[in-house]
């Protein structure tokens, strides 16, 4: 699915804003068609934004079940005879669309993009009325998972994984148009071939069988040209894209009609590079690379997990002033901004499905009192399986172009130690391999599948492991902590014989809190536990990386183990650094292989 674009071809206006907002809190708005008019009320919410922490409300909240958003739209008359579509970023975590009083589009998935065509429905020159409705509620048959227990205060949703259930419109929503006849998909991969580039790409098309294909660099020289719906472009002399110097190409693609004339244009930005394993080495273009970064959230204050450029931008020039050069996209996947900025700046991305809460052995973090069964025709099932399938079709099919994206993980700790994980995620990874064939393709382990014990592991070229020697075991004993970590590193290395990425680890911090005696809690034990994982970590050669949890402090359903959020951010949740970022700023510049 392309992004939208504005150029001589076609057309893009923002529908972001603030739109009406009402919550169905007695669940009637589908039975009296709220879509048929003004909603009720005159509440109004931002757009992009979760809803749950702007109205300063429990019961918004709080809330599960519906919500409803409504805006007015004007269809410019310049559109004509274009195909008019309605698109929404992302939605969590269903969501249902009308124009007007006809339905237009469904989609099940909070951070994947769908669309509508509505140029039948929609009149030149006037105003439609826009309404939606999101669920937010989570089931077995959902990405991630969950489920709604009927409680005599009202249903409570309850889920297995440790980030806070936010929900609404979180990207951009745009009305869009194209020439009838148009460009509807552009795939490229890339190879070096000595100082030469290769740049394979694949057009779809609406209609027509020609197009004309040209690569530009990044001073608008044409430095390639080929025809064809499909083919290679070579450059010679190419400047690679590589992590720390986000080099990139324009690829411009042109559908031609009768007599030669162009009929639609599409341009995106390509990085040339290539991605490969080999043995316990990573390795991109031919050269090891160590990752050094964090598993990171879309959560702000107020925000939640609204998408806002300004915070984007914040973000990274914090990971650029730490030193580190990579992230990885947990647990879902993020706003497309996300990783068109780490496209121009080089920062390495492990792009990851929303496949988290798979392990009814954790909740909330923490070692979970359920007795079922996590793969049953009750919990995790094929249904689940599908959705899983579903989920990692649509991410690919987004982020496919993008260079900064070097392996796909399509799951966070699920459980990996049973055979029916094992019959759960073989096929899985074979859609994630057959979907794209040019990256790695991995999952994170969780602890209780440790090295020789877990049967997902076969699948993987990467092994991913989250740890947490030093805080939910061995807590505040880090000599003990360091001998069992430095055991299980050398057993997956000999177990696997594959890169190895730590992609979690870390310990929380209450900002403030300090003692002459390093204990938990306390900034000075969180910086401490990380320097000892990186003495671990240099004595152990299959290991190529390591993200820290977490990037800043994120907010969480509530809990005794959690006090207001998740503290393991080596940043506030306001983006102040702890003492720990300065430990990492030590190390990771020393290392050189910060981001320029």
């Amino acid at each position: 699915m392309l992004r939208p674009l504005t150029n001589a071809f076609r057309d893009c206006r923002a529908l972001d804003g603030l739109w009406r907002f009402a919550v169905d809190a007695e669940g009637v708005g589908r039975d009296q068609q709220w879509w048929r008019g003004a909603l009720p009320g005159t509440a109004e919410m931002p757009v992009p934004a979760s809803y749950n922490d702007i109205p300063a409300d429990a019961a918004v909240r709080d809330h599960v079940g519906e919500v409803w958003y409504q805006t007015s739209a004007h269809v410019p008359a310049t559109w004509s005879g274009q195909r008019i579509v309605l698109r929404f970023d992302a939605a969590a975590h269903r969501a249902t669309v009308w124009v007007d009083d006809q339905q237009v589009v469904s989609h099940i998935g909070g951070y994947t993009p769908f669309e509508a065509d509505v140029t039948d429905l929609v009149r030149l020159g006037e105003a439609h009325r826009i309404t939606v409705v999101v669920d937010n509620r989570l089931d077995w048959e959902s990405i991630p998972p969950g489920y709604v227990e009927d409680t005599p205060d009202g249903p409570r949703q309850r889920y297995h994984h440790d980030f806070f259930n936010y929900a609404g419109l979180h990207r951009a929503v745009s009305l869009y148009a194209t020439p009838a006849a148009h460009i509807t998909d552009v795939t490229v991969t890339t190879d070096l071939d000595g100082l030469a580039g290769t740049v394979d790409y694949e057009v779809r098309a609406s209609e027509g069988e020609r197009a004309r294909v040209a690569l530009h660099d990044a001073e608008g020289t044409e430095v390639a040209r080929v025809e064809g719906l499909s083919g290679r472009l070579r450059v010679e002399d190419v400047r690679p894209w590589r992590p720390g110097e986000g080099y990139l190409y324009e690829l411009r693609v042109e559908l031609l009609g009768a007599a030669e004339a162009v009929v639609d244009r599409y341009s995106l930005n390509v990085g040339v590079r290539t991605v490969a394993v080999d043995g316990t080495n990573f390795l991109i273009n031919g050269e090891p690379f160590y990752f050094t970064g964090f598993g990171m959230h879309e959560d702000h204050v107020v925000r939640g997990k609204g998408h806002d450029d300004a915070s984007m931008v914040h973000d990274f020039a914090l990971l650029e002033w730490i030193g580190a050069n990579s992230l990885r996209t947990s647990h879902y996947p993020y706003a497309e901004e996300v990783l068109d900025y780490a496209d121009r700046h080089g920062i390495v991305v492990i792009d990851e499905t929303a496949a988290v809460g798979l392990n009814l052995g954790i909740g909330g973090g923490i070692i979970s009192s359920s007795t079922q069964e996590t793969y049953s025709d009750q919990t995790v099932s094929a249904r689940t399986q599908e959705a899983h399938r579903q989920a990692i079709r649509e991410l690919v099919e987004r982020d496919k172009n993008h260079p900064s994206v070097v392996l796909w993980s399509i799951a966070n700790e699920p459980e990996s130690h049973t055979d029916a994980a094992r019959d759960y995620f073989k096929p899985l990874f074979a859609e994630a391999r057959a979907v794209d064939p040019s990256r790695p393709v991995g999952f994170v382990n969780v602890m209780f599948a440790p090295a020789g014990e877990c049967k997902v592991a076969e699948f993987s070229d990467v092994v991913m492991i989250n740890r947490y020697y030093g805080w939910y075991v061995q807590a505040g004993d880090l000599a003990a902590a360091e001998r069992a970590l430095e055991a299980e590193l050398h057993e997956w290395a000999r177990c696997e014989g594959k890169p190895i990425i730590m992609t979690e680890y870390g310990a929380d911090a209450q900002a403030g809190l300090h003692s002459a005696v390093s204990q938990p809690w306390t900034e000075e034990y969180q910086a401490e536990l990380l320097e000892m994982y990186h003495r671990v970590f240099d004595r152990v050669e299959a290991v190529v990386g390591e993200q820290v949890w977490n990037f800043a402090d994120f907010a969480t359903s509530a809990g005794y183990a959690r006090v207001d959020g998740n503290k393991k951010g080596v940043f506030t949740r306001d983006r102040r650094p702890k003492a720990a970022a300065f430990s990492l700023k030590r190390r990771w510049h020393a290392r050189g292989d910060a981001i320029e």
